[in-house]
């Protein structure tokens, strides 16, 4: 009787055990390093600065041999930032849903899943991508290397907010 009240309690430990640390699991929320946390809001002030057409302060962020990929087409830096200023493409509000960064060495990647209200050609649209950012760190300074949008098929689902 007592073997089976000992086998018992070891056993409801055992359980209690499993089930803690499957709580633990499931309430680990990524955590990002400093230089991830630095990409992350290098994104996020890209955005603003090109819904506000600030082209000198993107000028300083993108690297010159940079190539920028869109649903028209691809380009360099120059003509990147005469579509900005020149409101050929006018990135109006970036809503951000997800984001991811990795980093290997010197160069980071990071994916933004958005939906983005953008200006083109005076027409006003609103499209779901994910968007490529890589960046290469030179001088101690990121750098934007590419900016590849992909249009994604279905929207986010309702109820996704801004990270």
């Amino acid at each position: 009787m007592k073997k089976r009240i000992l086998g018992l309690l070891v056993l409801v430990a055992m359980t209690q055990n499993f089930f803690a640390q499957q709580k633990d699991a499931n309430l680990k929320v990524a955590v990002n390093t400093k230089a991830e946390q630095e990409i992350i809001q290098l994104s996020k002030d890209k955005w603003q600065w090109m819904a506000d057409k600030n082209a000198d302060t993107l000028k300083t962020l993108f690297h010159e041999k940079a190539m920028f990929v869109h649903m028209g087409g691809s380009w360099g830096t120059d003509q990147e930032l005469n579509v900005i200023k020149s409101s050929g493409i006018w990135y109006k509000k970036a809503d951000i849903h997800e984001v991811s960064v990795n980093i290997i060495g010197n160069t980071a990647i990071l994916l933004n899943r958005i939906t983005l209200l953008a200006v083109v050609g005076g027409n006003e649209v609103t499209n779901p991508f994910v968007v490529t950012e890589v960046y290469i760190k030179l001088n101690d300074a990121w750098k934007l290397g590419s900016l590849s949008f992909t249009r994604l098929l279905t929207p986010p689902a309702s109820g996704s907010g801004s990270h």
